[in-house]
């Protein structure tokens, strides 16, 4: 693999014109088809098949032709003004106008007067229309919005206090903004810092906008073709932009080295793409493999994440391995320091800050050991309490309308008219399917919890009904999940007893079904990651020991970040510093999200650093010393890659997208843990307890393993005198 990259490197700086103008091309194109490209909405596909809620949603979606089961909503709460009650004349009148117009757009299935509902509270001081729709919310033009707000702003008009929820005017997320623009400006000071030099600082975040640029066209692209949304557009972005300043960083990092070691432009070139350039590949196969492992988990939407994401970083490996050497082409001296432009270079056995750090950790092992299992343990500890759910309005900003609807429901009707639960009653086979559907309505109704349940709406053939049941308790209470459980346990009985079955949904219970399904999918993932990453070390380091220790500081680090974002967005704790209106449930997506995009991130660092120690021992260092080397060489970059992922990450998290800010948080505590404690601190004292052991690898394992050369030891070829041709080499073992 050295070889051929190393070839790839030489060819990619010789012939920069071209490559140059192809990544142009590439860019141009996808460019022209994101903006030729219809508008991209969701293709509709079940969220989670298999489970109840989801199976319900499909029912209702053939059983009520022309009607969206998930279709949009616009709740609309109407408070009346202090010492007045909804229900006098002006308050009435201007509530039954708004529905009466409500229901007149093409659009609109349903809009009920709440008097007619009885959608009141009992105190007269609050009401509520919810007006239902053909059409999902991204569906909706901009003329039905416009309709539905200028009916709501002539009622606020009349005096009263007018909120709406629901999904109809819920901005819709955004990808790009200036979650990119802080995180480039970050990383534009950590490179500058870094290298000493504007271009070659400079250089990382021209190749990371080109690709990020150029996944995010494709995304947009394809959205209309594979159903891509903006959130999965974001997250893609959020990784492609960090791993691609990364990995540009890192062969620009080894081209500096290379030329400072008296190498010509084209062959420092080569090497920096055979050496560094190799272990991006590993480091880039491990991020994709681990989200592309997300399509086993069974959720289109995680499917869609984890494969677009994946796709971005394959982008981000490709310009690292032909863009930056053909960028280095043009400007072969811009990115030196200035010490190497004069001719002045370093001792190599010449000490920096790695250099001493690494004696420190090797000179106190056990102590420094000790320090981090006990402090990551510590933040893990928060991770037991995990509690999954979907957190809706209740977590938006107090200044939205969402959040303020939401409030006044709960304040009018209580807690659980924020999260009704929807049962779909299936009468085909009841001999009286009215009689069937009012029995099971009644029975429900008796059920501890429930507050209310409304009458039955009939489908066209007169076979399906739909029935609401309001839970005395919030969408994301422990006890509205018992609800859930119970009213499901009475199917049995209900079903000998009619001859009707029903299946519970609504978002509510689709929220509960995903949490539990995810849940239990959480650890069977995780140990399928740290087997990955068990084999792919073994294969890359050729010892049974680095990576299981490589394997252990994974779990350490995304333990202790889940257990970090259970204390903030679970918990609460700190989490007004970050904008987080209410704590409560993380989101369910995220835990396993996490799990698999921490996996291929640490393993980038972990093939960073440890492949430079493996490259000393095998050239005779002793094992010591060999960590010195690899933390001289490797340490200065390593955290400089580290800072620039958890500044992009971080920049996330001012995001008003719950699941964004939620990711952007545990991935840049992630990096933090797994960069600074685990492979900079705790990688070196393992490996100083270890000695020679750590390298050990049984013979007839060794024979059976294929070879990979991911530091270019089979490129051993002298340097060559400045503007000499590279002397012949033989080819390295693949």
């Amino acid at each position: 693999m050295a070889t051929l990259l190393y070839r790839l490197g030489r060819t990619a700086f010789r012939r920069r014109w071209l490559v140059v103008l192809l990544w142009a091309v590439i860019l141009g194109g996808a460019g022209v088809g994101a903006a030729t490209a219809p508008a991209s909405s969701d293709d509709g596909t079940s969220f989670m098949p298999g489970i109840e809620a989801q199976k319900a949603f499909d029912l209702i979606g053939e059983r009520f032709p022309g009607t969206e089961a998930n279709g949009a909503n616009a709740r609309i709460v109407f408070v009346a003004p202090d010492g007045e009650k909804v229900t006098a004349a002006g308050n009435r009148a201007a509530i039954d106008a708004l529905v009466m117009d409500a229901a007149d757009e093409p659009q609109v299935v349903s809009a009920v007067s709440p008097f007619k509902a009885g959608a009141v509270s009992e105190d007269g001081s609050t009401a509520y229309v919810t007006v239902n729709y053909k059409v999902r919310a991204e569906d909706l033009t901009e003329a039905d919005k416009a309709a539905l707000e200028k009916v709501i702003d002539e009622a606020r008009a009349s005096g009263l206090t007018v909120e709406v929820g629901g999904t109809a005017l819920a901005e819709q997320p955004a990808a790009g903004g200036s979650a990119e623009a802080i995180g480039i400006g970050l990383a534009a000071v950590i490179l500058l810092i870094t290298f000493g030099s504007l271009a070659a600082a400079g250089l990382p975040l021209l190749t990371a906008v080109i690709g990020v640029g150029t996944s995010m066209a494709a995304i947009m692209a394809l959205g209309s073709v594979f159903g891509l949304s903006l959130t999965t557009g974001t997250l893609a972005s959020m990784l492609g932009l960090a791993v691609g300043i990364d990995y540009a960083l890192f062969v620009v990092s080894r081209y500096r080295e290379e030329r400072a070691n008296g190498h010509a432009p084209h062959e420092a070139a080569g090497l920096a793409a055979g050496t560094a350039g190799s272990a991006v590949v590993f480091a880039g196969l491990t991020v994709v493999i681990a989200l592309a492992g997300l399509t086993v988990v069974g959720v289109p939407m995680l499917t869609k994440m984890g494969l677009c994401a994946a796709g971005a970083v394959i982008v981000a490996v490709l310009v690292a391995l032909t863009l930056v050497p053909a960028l280095l082409g043009m400007w072969p001296n811009a990115v030196l320091s200035r010490r190497t432009r004069k001719g002045r270079t370093l001792p190599a056995a010449a000490d920096n800050g790695g250099t001493r750090w690494a004696r420190f950790v090797l000179r106190r092992p056990v102590a420094v050991l000790v320090a981090c299992v006990a402090g990551l343990g510590v933040l893990a500890l928060p991770a037991a309490s995990l509690e999954m759910g979907m957190p809706g309005a209740e977590s938006k900003p107090v200044s939205s309308t969402e959040r303020r609807a939401y409030d006044a429901l709960a304040d009018g009707f209580g807690p659980g008219f924020n999260g009704p639960l929807t049962i779909v009653v299936d009468a085909r086979d009841a001999a009286d399917a009215k009689a069937a559907v009012t029995e099971i309505a009644q029975q429900i109704a008796t059920t501890d919890g429930v507050v209310s349940v409304s009458s039955a709406r009939f489908n066209p053939a007169g076979d399906t009904a739909l029935v609401s049941a309001v839970p005395a308790t919030g969408p994301n209470d422990e006890k509205t999940k018992e609800l859930v459980q119970s009213i499901r346990a009475e199917r049995g009985a209900l079903e000998r007893e009619t001859g009707a079955t029903f299946e519970v949904t609504g978002s509510t219970a689709m929220n509960i079904d995903i949490a539990n399904a995810l849940q239990s999918a959480l650890v069977p993932y995780l140990a399928v990651i740290v087997v990955l990453a068990l084999l792919l070390l073994l294969v890359v380091f050729r010892s049974v020991l680095v990576p299981v220790k490589a394997a252990f500081g994974f779990l350490l680090s995304v333990l202790a970040a889940l257990g970090s974002v259970v204390a903030v967005f679970q918990w609460g704790w700190g989490a007004q510093l970050l904008g987080v209106e209410q704590s409560g449930p993380i989101m369910s997506l995220m835990p396993i999200f996490l799990v698999g995009i921490v996996f291929g991130l640490a393993m980038d660092y972990e093939v960073f650093l440890v492949a430079r120690m493996r490259e000393a021992y095998v050239h005779g260092d002793r094992a010591p010393d060999a960590v010195v080397s690899g933390f001289r060489h490797s340490a200065r970059v390593v955290v400089a890659a580290a800072v620039i992922m958890i500044a992009v990450f971080s920049g996330f998290v001012g995001s008003g997208e719950s699941m964004v800010k939620t990711i952007g948080f545990g991935l840049a505590v992630a990096v933090l843990f797994d960069a600074f404690v685990v492979r900079m601190a705790l990688v070196p004292a393992v490996l100083a307890l270890l000695g020679d052991k750590a390298w050990w690898l049984p013979a007839w394992l060794d024979r059976l393993l294929p070879r990979v050369d991911v530091e270019g030891a089979g490129l051993t070829a002298p340097a060559p005198a400045a503007g000499g041709e590279p002397a012949p080499r033989e080819p390295a073992r693949v």
